[in-house]
C-alpha cells in the first residue's frame, strides 16, 4: 500500500517522447511504472496546466503502467501557448492518437481532475469501449453557471472578496462586468508584456481559492512565466469559447448513458470553490452506480491530506479491477 500521504514513489520515465499530432502540434508525454502493466492515462488541469513526476505518486508502479503528457500548448508541449487547432475535440482525438501510438489495447484507468475530469469525460463518452474506469476529482463539466461560479460576482467572489476584487480591479472599469472576455483580449495581445502581466492576475486569483487553507509557497508558481501565459491564456481561450460544447453537454442523458457500465468514483472537496460541489453531485446523479466521496476538510487541490488519501486508496482498490472486457 501506499504511503498514506506522501503516496508512490516511481523510478525514473522508463519513456520520454514526442508525438506530433497536428501541423502545429506537438506532445510530450512520459511513461512510468511496470513496462507490461495495467494503463493508466493521467489527464491535467488547466486548461493549459501540465503533468510533473509528481503525478505519479497515486498508481503503485508494480502494477500500473503510467500515462502523463501535456495537452496542446501546456507545459513541455510545443508550440507553448499556442491556441491555434486547440479545442476540446482537438484534446480527446490527441488521446486516441497517444493511445495508438504507445500500442495500449485498452485504459484500464483514466484519471483526471478539474480540467482533468472534463477531458476524461469528453474521452470516455467518445470512446467507452477504450475506458476500464474512471477516478475524477474536482468536477468541471464547462458549464456557464461553473464558469460564473468561479469567475463571476457571484458565487466564488462572495468568499474571496478581496482577491476577486484585486482580480477584476486589474482591468479597466468598463471591461469589469467581463472578465472572462476582458482578459482574454490582453492575453492574446501581440506585446508579451502585457500577456504576461495580465496571466499574472488572472492565475493570482486561480491560486488565491485553490485550496481550503493558505498554502506558503501557494503563489511560487507567478514567478514562472511559461507556465503562468500557458495556464492563463489556454484557460481563457477554453472559457471564452464555453470549452468548445454545447451547454450541459456532458451531463445530457444520452451521454452519461455512454458511460453507465464504466466503474467510476468521484473525489470531491467539499469546500471546492474553484469547481462548485454542485457538479460532482449532478454528475453522481446523472452515473446512479458511481461512488461518490466527499471530501470534509478539503477544497479544490489534489494535494490536500483528505483528497490525496481519498485518491491513494481508489486507485489501489482499482488496481485490482478486471477491466479487459
Amino acid at each position: 500500500m501506499a504511503e498514506r500521504l506522501t503516496g508512490y514513489t516511481h523510478s525514473a520515465a522508463f519513456d520520454i517522447g514526442r508525438l506530433r499530432v497536428s501541423d502545429i502540434h506537438t506532445l510530450h508525454y512520459e511513461q512510468y511504472g511496470n513496462q507490461d502493466g495495467k494503463p493508466v492515462l493521467f489527464l491535467h488541469g488547466g486548461p493549459g496546466g501540465h503533468t510533473s513526476y509528481d503525478n505519479t505518486k497515486f498508481f503503485n508502479p508494480a502494477i500500473y503502467r503510467v500515462v502523463l503528457f501535456d495537452q496542446r500548448g501546456a507545459g513541455r508541449s510545443t508550440p507553448a501557448a499556442e491556441i491555434r487547432e486547440n479545442t476540446s475535440q482537438h484534446l480527446v482525438s490527441d488521446i486516441e492518437v497517444l493511445r495508438n501510438h504507445l500500442q495500449i489495447a485498452k485504459w484500464h484507468l483514466v484519471f483526471g481532475g478539474s480540467w482533468g475530469s472534463t477531458l476524461s469525460l469528453l474521452y470516455a463518452q467518445a470512446y467507452p469501449e477504450m475506458v476500464g474506469s474512471l477516478v475524477l476529482r474536482g468536477i468541471f463539466t464547462g458549464r456557464k453557471s461553473e464558469l460564473e461560479f468561479s469567475r463571476g460576482p457571484v458565487g466564488a467572489a462572495n468568499l474571496f472578496p478581496e482577491a476577486y476584487e484585486a482580480f477584476i480591479n486589474y482591468l479597466p472599469e468598463n471591461d469589469r462586468a467581463k472578465p472572462n472576455e476582458a482578459y482574454y483580449d490582453l492575453l492574446v495581445s501581440e506585446d508579451y508584456e502585457t500577456r504576461v502581466a495580465a496571466a499574472r492576475e488572472w492565475n493570482r486569483w486561480d491560486l488565491s481559492i485553490d485550496t481550503l487553507r493558505p498554502q506558503p509557497d501557494g503563489f511560487a508558481q507567478l514567478e514562472d512565466d511559461a507556465w503562468v501565459l500557458a495556464h492563463a491564456r489556454l484557460e481563457a481561450h477554453y472559457f471564452a469559447n464555453g470549452c468548445f460544447l454545447e451547454e450541459g453537454q456532458i451531463l445530457k442523458e444520452e451521454n452519461l448513458i455512454r458511460i453507465s457500465h464504466i466503474p467510476t468514483t468521484i473525489i470531491q472537496g467539499r469546500y471546492d470553490i474553484v469547481c462548485a460541489p454542485q457538479t460532482a453531485w449532478d454528475l453522481h446523479k446523472g452515473l446512479p452506480d458511481s461512488r461518490l466521496l466527499w471530501t470534509p476538510d478539503a477544497g479544490h487541490s489534489a494535494g490536500e491530506p483528505g483528497t490525496q488519501a481519498k485518491l491513494l486508496e481508489v486507485c489501489d482498490g482499482y488496481a485490482e479491477l478486471d477491466c479487459t472486457h
